[in-house]
């Protein structure tokens, strides 16, 4: 354990408040061993001087020569989270791939350390149950009717929508059952101009789920296919560099709300004009009004899960209706004061004020997704 030094301790002794021990834990290939070590040597200085890094540690176990551990320590969890989804942390650490199998990153809060017969306990409470990390995404985890719900989101090239479209929208689903105790129950596709978003809800292992729809042959020919018109460059046939783009792809759910209602549904979604540095409050917001509206017998909304990661935020919502007769409900702001309080969190044409009518019509047509395939289990 690498302990602070008493000039790293504020004048209080404590370490300051919410340091951050990162165990990155690491496969190295057979035979790479002299190549990963000296990939590390070039980097480690990289890493030091980038802002917020305190020190790390090169560790071999002692019982298996091919596993490693590198862990470091940050100042705050701030630092560390805007550098590992920084480009420049991919571009970084791309010489690693050639020698590492897999890798797995695990993130604490430093609270208490012993020193001898002195200990230091930091400011930073411990996080209950169900608590996360503000700057951390909730791990996916089952809604009441025990259904785990995720999405994905990136962009291609400008021009290539059509193209695109036309590849997501024509590969044979694959095999709903992944194994005795998973299931892919619905993967719906939709697009914004040349944003992609593919909402999935599964029951059972989320990330087992995403790894067996990755392996069968349909969905890995459509990946392959699209690679040229992503913005993002990405290796499928890297599995580090594969797992790093489907994670920062990731768009958690962070609200879902559901009634049973009668009645035939449509399934419709929202991608919002979020103002910078607005994405939660536009999340809780949206979730706070679906809560009611699901909980209203007249209301036409059936089911809505919000999906945010910083200022993305995208709606999925079941309506009993045409979302153009009910626009504030189709865009989750039917309460008395959410649509004024959205105003203050999204960019809304000035030309067309929200809540008058026009205005939700209006920003209800900029906020449409258009479907591309809709694809259901027999169990979903």
């Amino acid at each position: 354990m690498t302990l602070l030094s008493q000039s790293e301790e504020t004048a209080t002794g404590r370490p300051a408040a919410g340091r951050l021990r990162v165990v990155l834990m690491l496969d190295v290939h057979d035979g790479a061993q002299d190549h990963f070590l000296d990939v590390y040597e070039l980097l480690r200085h990289q890493v030091s001087a980038v802002p917020g890094h305190v020190s790390d540690q090169l560790c071999q176990s002692i019982d298996d020569p091919s596993r490693w551990l590198i862990t470091s320590e940050w100042e705050s969890a701030e630092p560390f989270l805007a550098w590992v989804d920084s480009p420049a942390h991919r571009d970084m650490v791309r010489p690693l791939h050639g020698c590492v199998r897999d890798t797995r990153s695990l993130r604490y809060t430093v609270l208490r350390e012993t020193h001898g017969t002195r200990t230091i306990d930091s400011p930073a409470a411990p996080l209950r149950p169900g608590e996360h990390h503000p700057g951390v995404p909730a791990a996916p985890r089952p809604g009441p009717d025990g259904v785990v719900r995720h999405a994905l989101s990136f962009t291609v090239k400008p021009g290539t929508e059509a193209k695109a479209a036309e590849l997501l929208g024509g590969y044979r689903s694959p095999q709903a059952r992944v194994d005795d105790t998973t299931r892919l129950l619905r993967t719906s596709l939709f697009m914004h101009g040349n944003r992609i978003v593919r909402c999935v809800e599964v029951a059972g292992d989320l990330v087992a789920a995403l790894r067996h729809v990755a392996q069968q042959p349909e969905v890995r020919a459509v990946e392959v296919a699209i690679n040229p018109y992503l913005e993002e460059d990405r290796d499928l046939d890297d599995p580090l560099a594969a797992r790093d783009f489907f994670q920062r792809a990731g768009l958690p759910a962070v609200r879902h709300h559901a009634a049973l209602k009668p009645g035939q549904v449509q399934r419709h979604a929202y991608l919002y004009p979020v103002r910078p540095g607005c994405g939660a409050a536009l999340a809780e917001l949206l979730g706070g009004e679906d809560e009611h509206a699901a909980a209203d017998p007249g209301s036409p909304l059936v089911r809505a899960t919000v999906h945010r990661r910083e200022d993305l935020v995208v709606r999925l919502v079941d309506l009993l209706t045409d979302p153009a007769d009910d626009p504030a409900t189709a865009l989750g702001v039917a309460g008395p004061h959410a649509a004024a309080v959205l105003t203050k969190l999204a960019e809304v044409d000035a030309e067309h004020p929200v809540p008058s009518t026009d205005g939700l019509r209006h920003l209800l047509a900029e906020c449409a997704m258009t479907p591309v395939t809709d694809r259901r289990s027999a169990d979903a």
